[in-house]
Parts: C-alpha cells; sequence; structure tokens
C-alpha cells in the first residue's frame, strides 16, 4: 500500500514539475518572439494602520502600475496579470 502511495505522490509530483517547466518555456517563447510576454495591472495601494483601541484605520495610497507576466504561474520575480486583476487592492500592513 506504502509503494502505491509513494507513486502516486512521485506522479504528482512529476506532472507538477512538467506544468511549471512547461509554463516557463511558453513565457522564454513569448519573450525570444516579443510576443507580449509582460503586462501591466493597476493596482490599488492602501494602508492598514493599527490604533490604540484596536481598530484598523485604512489610508488610501495613490494607484500605481505594477508589472507582471501573461503566464499562468509567477516568474522572474513577477505576478501572473490574471492574479493581479482579481486582487488589484493590495493592503499594506504597518
Amino acid at each position: 500500500m506504502k509503494r502505491v502511495i509513494f507513486k502516486i505522490a512521485g506522479a504528482l509530483l512529476g506532472a507538477a514539475g512538467l506544468f511549471y517547466i512547461g509554463d516557463y518555456a511558453v513565457l522564454r517563447y513569448r519573450i525570444a518572439r516579443n510576443l507580449t510576454p509582460y503586462g501591466s495591472v493597476t493596482v490599488n495601494v492602501y494602508y492598514a494602520v493599527p490604533q490604540k483601541n484596536g481598530r484598523m484605520e485604512y489610508d488610501f495610497g495613490s494607484s500605481q502600475p505594477e508589472a507582471c507576466v501573461n503566464s499562468i504561474l509567477p516568474h522572474a520575480g513577477y505576478a501572473a496579470c490574471w492574479y493581479l486583476r482579481r486582487h488589484s487592492d493590495q493592503p499594506i500592513q504597518l
């Protein structure tokens, strides 16, 4: 029974690794062919400031563009554009 579980776990890890490598290869191809590998999403930044009474005060900053990659997974230190579009409000905890 343990052998079957280890084989399934190994197969899942291998599939995840192949998926990541494939996504990275597609990104490198898009970079080489200049097929819009990078994008930009406007992100709303706000500061979450704790007060002495235990409540949070929210101070909204300005909107700023953030670079992202047009892929399924994050690569090269950039977040995926689909993720940033869904999470465009980014709090900064102080």
